[in-house]
C-alpha cells in the first residue's frame, strides 16, 4: 500500500478553495470518477467499503483523521487487503492528520465522496458538515443516537437536497441471503397471504441480534477503539446494532413504501441494560493496558457495566413489532454473531433462526399459520415457491419437522464483509441515477427516529 503523508504546512486552508471548488458534475459511471475521501476512521467498516475495486472509483483515497490507534488500524486493514494473495486491492492512501482535518477536507475538495464510520457521537456532525459543502455521503450505521443528532440527521437531509448530493446508510443485512429470501417470499400471496397484525403480547414481527466484542474480521482478531466501550461515544445497543433490525422490518415488511415516522411509527415500550466486561477482557480487546479516564464511570469492582443491550416494542403501520439486541463479549465456540427473525403470514410463518443446531448460519423456515390443513398448505408453498426458484436458482424447499426448510446453496452465502461491497456498487449506481428511490430518506428518517425514540423512553422508563 502506498502511503503519502501531506506534510503539515503553515499555508492558509483558503489557498485550496480557489483552486479546487469547480462546479458538480454528474455522475456518469465513468473509471474513476468517483473519489473516495474516507473521514476519521474509527470503526473497521469503512475499511470494508474498499475490500473490493470499484472501476468507478479512483484507486487514491484522501484520508482526514487525527494521528492515533484507530488511523493505524484502519491503514493495516487496506494494507492486508492490498497484500493479499487472491485479488488484491490496489488502494493508494493520500493521508493528512493535522487537527483541523475536517476542515481540511472540507476546503480541499480532493473528492466526491465522503466515507464516515467511526465515532458514533461526532458522526451526524461529520454528515451535516460534509453534504454542507456540497459532498455525497456514504454513512456507516447509525447516522443518529439520541434525540439531538437525530434533528440534525433531519437538517441533514435537508440539506443534501438542495445541495443535490446523496447521503446514505450501510445496510449491509438487506443482502443477506435468508433476508432476501423472507422479503420476497412474504411478497408471494400463494405462499404468506397477507402480513398479520399481532398484539403486543404477541408481535407479528420479531427481530432479534446476537453479537460479540470479541470477534473475528478479515482473518485477524478485532481490535476495539477504547472509546467502542462507550455509549456516550458510540451510542447505546438500542441505537446501533438495532438499526439493522429496524431497516429490515421496514425494507421486509413494507417493500419499497414510504414510512411516515409522525404516523406510522407508534412506541409502545423500551427497556435498556448493560454488559458486564471484565477489566482483563476490556483490555485484551483494546490493546491497552488500562481502563481510560472516560470510562471510569461505567467501572465497578474491576468490571465495566456497557449499556450494550436493548428492546423495544412498537407498531409500524400497525403491526406490532419487536426488536431487540444482546451484547455477550465472545461467542460460543464455533459460533459467532446470530439472528432471529419472525414475520407471521395469515397462511405462513416465516421463521430464521442460527443457532447451534443450524451450525450458526441463518435458516430459514417456512411454518404454517394455525388453523391451515397441513397437506394443503403444502402444496400451496410448493405451487407459489416457483416465483422464488426462478429469482434464486438452486434454492430448494426441505421437509422440516414444522414445515419446510430452505436449502441454500454455498454461492449465496458471501459472508457479511461481502456485503459492504453490495451496498457500495449499489450506492454508486444512484450516483448515475442521481437519486435514491423515493422511499429511501424517509425510511432512513423513520428508521432512526424509531431507534432514538427508543433509546428515550428506555431512559424515562429506567428512571421512573
Amino acid at each position: 500500500m502506498k502511503k503519502i503523508f501531506l506534510i503539515l504546512g503553515l499555508f492558509p486552508i483558503l489557498m485550496f478553495v480557489s483552486c479546487k471548488d469547480t462546479d458538480k458534475k454528474e455522475f456518469t459511471g465513468a473509471q474513476h470518477e468517483v473519489k473516495l475521501l474516507t473521514l476519521n476512521p474509527g470503526h473497521f467498516h469503512a475499511a470494508l467499503v474498499q475490500k473490493e475495486m470499484y472501476p468507478q472509483v479512483h484507486p487514491t483515497v484522501h484520508i482526514y483523521a487525527p494521528e492515533g490507534p484507530d488511523l493505524e488500524m484502519h491503514l493495516q486493514r487496506i494494507e492486508r487487503f492490498n497484500s493479499r494473495d487472491e485479488n488484491p486491492t490496489r488502494w493508494e492512501n493520500i493521508i493528512y492528520t493535522g487537527e483541523d482535518y475536517l476542515e481540511r477536507m472540507l476546503a480541499e475538495k480532493k473528492g466526491n465522496v465522503v466515507v464516515i464510520a467511526g465515532n458514533n457521537n461526532k458522526k451526524t456532525s461529520y454528515i451535516l458538515r460534509s453534504v454542507e459543502a456540497g459532498f455525497n455521503v456514504l454513512s456507516d450505521k447509525p447516522m443518529a443516537i439520541n434525540e439531538e443528532s437525530f434533528a440534525m440527521l433531519q437538517r441533514a437531509f435537508t440539506v443534501a437536497e438542495q445541495n443535490n448530493v446523496l447521503l446514505y446508510d450501510i445496510m449491509t443485512e438487506r443482502y443477506e441471503i435468508t433476508s432476501r429470501l423472507q422479503r420476497e417470499i412474504a411478497l408471494v400471496p400463494e405462499i404468506f397471504g397477507e402480513l398479520e397484525k399481532g398484539t403486543a403480547d404477541d408481535p407479528a414481527v420479531v427481530k432479534e441480534s446476537v453479537h460479540h466484542f470479541f470477534k473475528y474480521v478479515a482473518g485477524s482478531i478485532l481490535q476495539r477503539p477504547p472509546w467502542y466501550f462507550d455509549v456516550e461515544q458510540q451510542g447505546e445497543g438500542i441505537v446501533d446494532v438495532t438499526t439493522h433490525l429496524v431497516d429490515l422490518v421496514q425494507w421486509s415488511c413494507f417493500p419499497d413504501r414510504i414510512i411516515d415516522y409522525h404516523n406510522d411509527v407508534q412506541m409502545l415500550d423500551a427497556t435498556r441494560r448493560p454488559t458486564s466486561v471484565t477489566k482483563q477482557q476490556f483490555m485484551d480487546v483494546t490493546g491497552l493496558d488500562h481502563v481510560p479516564d472516560y470510562l471510569q464511570y461505567t467501572l465497578k469492582d474491576e468490571v465495566l457495566n456497557i449499556y450494550a443491550n436493548g428492546e423495544m416494542l412498537y407498531t409500524i403501520k400497525g403491526v406490532h413489532t419487536r426488536v431487540s439486541v444482546t451484547w455477550d463479549y465472545v461467542a460460543p465456540e464455533g459460533g459467532g454473531d446470530t439472528h432471529y427473525s419472525l414475520m407471521k403470514g395469515s397462511k405462513t410463518h416465516l421463521i430464521v433462526e442460527q443457532g447451534e443446531e443450524q451450525d450458526y448460519l441463518p435458516v430459514l423456515y417456512l411454518v404454517p399459520a394455525p388453523g391451515h390443513n397441513k397437506e394443503q398448505w403444502e402444496r400451496d408453498v410448493k405451487e407459489g415457491f416457483g416465483e422464488i426458484t426462478a429469482m434464486f436458482p438452486g434454492i430448494k424447499l426441505i421437509n422440516a419437522v414444522k414445515g419446510f426448510k430452505v436449502d441454500v446453496p454455498s454461492q449465496y452465502r458471501i459472508g457479511h464483509e461481502a456485503h459492504f461491497a453490495k451496498v457500495t456498487e449499489q450506492y454508486l449506481q444512484f450516483l448515475v441515477d442521481g437519486k435514491l428511490p423515493h422511499w429511501e430518506i424517509p425510511n432512513m428518517l423513520a428508521k432512526y427516529f424509531t431507534t432514538t425514540r427508543a433509546y428515550e423512553l428506555a431512559k424515562v422508563k429506567e428512571n421512573n
